[in-house]
């Protein structure tokens, strides 16, 4: 198992080339191939996920009935639950052997089979289904990322290559797919193809067989974006293209400890995009310059070195309440809104040294002396803290930290409805968020 894989899925981090350099690190240098068996896998801002409406075009091509959502019904008997569980295993089998079979495929009947795997990937757990075909499954995504007929297909194959290693992780297809990936980057006309294949080339290296040393040049690639508003990959200005880059960086960021020497070059970029006209791409900046700060933090109470993050704090608090007030001119009434919420969060974590929403507003506790709830001399100001949190069912994931904020997103972003779905049931969707802390509702947790 690579050493990123393995770091990510035990709650723990990697560490970067300047921690690894020092001779006490005991870590030594990989290539992108990483060496041992693959083991099994035990089934991660508020920086804007994307809205489900940006998928709506996936199952453009598909039936009502194939892409009927039959996973919970409340009151169904054991046989029924069989029946339902069942139909759509068989729906996955049959878009899996059309997949494979392309000798009378045309463009717009592999466009609806990559459009039924996607959704049926996304809303199911579909580990067991697919553990057999992966080996197959990943050139034929691969083949067409590389030369679909048509963009469509091209997209829709690079959100298949994406839920199957979420699905089913490797330890082998990201040296495959790292240049074809790569490719798409650059080459892919469209903004959401390239929006695609930044958020498959994240994934891939971190949970396709990608090395400590694949990670850093990954995180410089997407920083290259970034740092040229889009134009290293032909899209100069593009807000969604230039936001993806920096979710997909945070994402590969969160998985390494020591983010000291990213930091030197990173928190430029984000401080230039601060500078942006798109309201999404400023707050990726400022989550990722808050995930820097929050890295920093950590890396100095653990090793008691400090780190030199060239810019200080009040001045970084100071621009962004500028952005607020002159964003009133150029950004929409609700995108300013999102703006200052997500601004006034990541103040407060430079503030006070929190992670992502926490709220310094609260209530008194009550007076032991009066059995009141007004504040003074006896009684204790208690703030809401910690206020982002995801529910599920009868239970909420307290995203308390950046790190965490910047997973929990590019999942959103990448599972959409079936979010939820695989919480419950993929293990490796929940190692992700592992270190998130869990509240229930009510008096009892659910029984095992």
């Amino acid at each position: 198992m690579s050493e990123l894989r393995r770091r990510a899925l035990t709650g723990g981090k990697t560490v970067s080339r300047k921690a690894r350099a020092k001779p006490e690190s005991g870590l030594s240098s990989t290539n992108h191939s990483p060496n041992g068996s693959p083991a099994t896998s035990r089934a991660g801002s508020r920086a804007n996920s994307r809205p489900g409406s940006r998928y709506a075009s996936e199952d453009e091509f598909a039936s009502d009935s194939e892409n009927d959502d039959v996973m919970t019904l409340s009151t169904n008997s054991v046989d029924e639950e069989d029946d339902v569980d069942n139909l759509w295993a068989e729906r996955l089998q049959d878009r899996i052997a059309e997949l494979q079979d392309r000798k009378r495929s045309s463009v717009r009947g592999r466009e609806a089979t990559l459009g039924g795997y996607n959704h049926l990937l996304k809303h199911h757990f579909a580990q067991r289904q697919l553990d057999r075909h992966v080996a197959e499954l990943h050139p034929v995504f691969l083949r067409d990322i590389k030369s679909g007929t048509s963009s469509e297909e091209r997209l829709r194959a690079l959100k298949a290559l994406t839920l199957t290693i979420l699905t089913c992780t490797s330890e082998t297809v990201f040296e495959q797919a790292f240049p074809v990936l790569k490719a798409a980057c650059f080459d892919a006309e469209e903004e959401n193809n390239k929006v695609e294949a930044i958020h498959a080339l994240c994934i891939a290296v971190t949970y396709g067989g990608g090395s400590m040393e694949a990670a850093e040049e990954v995180l410089d690639f997407f920083l290259e974006i970034i740092e040229s508003d889009g134009q290293s990959v032909g899209a100069l200005d593009s807000g969604p293209v230039v936001t993806a880059a920096l979710q997909a960086w945070a994402f590969v960021a969160s998985h390494l400890d020591d983010l000291t020497v990213q930091s030197e070059t990173a928190i430029e970029a984000f401080m230039e995009q601060l500078d942006s006209s798109d309201p999404e791409v400023q707050t990726s900046a400022g989550v990722n310059i808050a995930l820097l700060f929050e890295s920093a933090r950590d890396y100095e109470e653990q090793t008691g070195e400090s780190v030199d993050m060239q810019y200080n704090q009040h001045r970084i608090m100071t621009r962004m309440a500028e952005i607020v007030r002159d964003s009133s001119k150029t950004v929409s009434k609700k995108g300013r809104r999102n703006l200052r919420a997500n601004f006034s969060s990541i103040v407060t974590s430079l503030e006070r040294g929190k992670g992502p929403g926490y709220s310094t507003a609260g209530r008194s506790g009550p007076n032991p002396h009066t059995g009141g709830s007004k504040s003074d001399d006896h009684g204790d100001f208690r703030e809401f803290g910690y206020r982002e949190k995801i529910r599920i069912y009868n239970q909420f994931l307290l995203i308390n930290t950046w790190s965490l904020h910047a997973r929990a997103e590019m999942l959103k972003t990448l599972l959409g409805g079936g979010f939820v779905a695989h919480y419950l049931e993929n293990q490796v969707v929940r190692d992700i968020l592992s270190d998130a802390e869990v509240e229930f509702i009510g008096i009892n947790p659910p029984r095992k």
